[in-house]
């Protein structure tokens, strides 16, 4: 049996000892993590506690057919971070609601640019191949790392960092040469 699948089965049986293996094993995981989500230092500790035991009481669902371990270990995690994030920049954008009600036609202005861009990116991801489109999924928005997702998706290490930046280019390609005619559609209708 494979000794990623025992740690949480262990868990899920209430084996002495297993939580500390959880720690050990995917303490460093889920840290490198929480670190992409939290820059404070108080708040990435807070949050690693949470996700541990997150982790913990979840072990009984996990389910080796559906995924492998540190792909459930980084989910939880990845998820509990964006919570935690969540929480509290709630309190910090409920006190800056008034500064922001002050810029309203800036943003407005800010977001249609944004919603514009955004919806070039998104036909260009399209166009990929979907291999292409998972790895970029999991480098970009859901923020592994190259060795992270060599690992989740069992292709070396040089594969995948050959791909992310090769589709990156393209993606960068596609979206100057949109840019660059919406422009000239500017131009000409203005």
């Amino acid at each position: 049996m494979d000794k990623t699948v025992v740690i949480l089965d262990l868990i899920a049986k209430n084996h002495p000892g297993s939580f500390e293996m959880l720690i050990e094993k995917y303490g460093n995981l889920v840290w490198s993590i929480g670190k992409k989500f939290l820059g404070n230092q108080s708040d990435l500790e807070d949050a690693v506690q949470e996700v541990m035991i997150a982790i913990w009481k979840s072990a009984d669902k996990f389910d080796a057919n559906k995924a492998s371990e540190i792909t459930f270990v980084s989910m939880i995690a990845r998820r509990r971070f964006i919570d935690y994030l969540r929480k509290i920049t709630k309190h910090k954008s409920e006190d800056s609601m008034d500064d922001d009600n002050n810029n309203i036609h800036l943003y407005k202005e800010s977001i249609l640019n944004e919603e514009t861009d955004l919806a070039l990116v998104k036909s260009a991801i399209e166009d990929l191949d979907t291999d292409d489109q998972e790895l970029l999924n999991l480098s970009v928005y859901q923020g592994y790392s190259h060795s992270e997702i060599s690992e989740i998706l069992d292709i070396p290490l040089g594969t995948v960092k050959t791909r992310i930046r090769r589709n990156l280019m393209k993606l960068k390609d596609t979206f100057a040469t949109n840019k660059s005619r919406s422009r000239v559609i500017q131009f000409k209708n203005g």
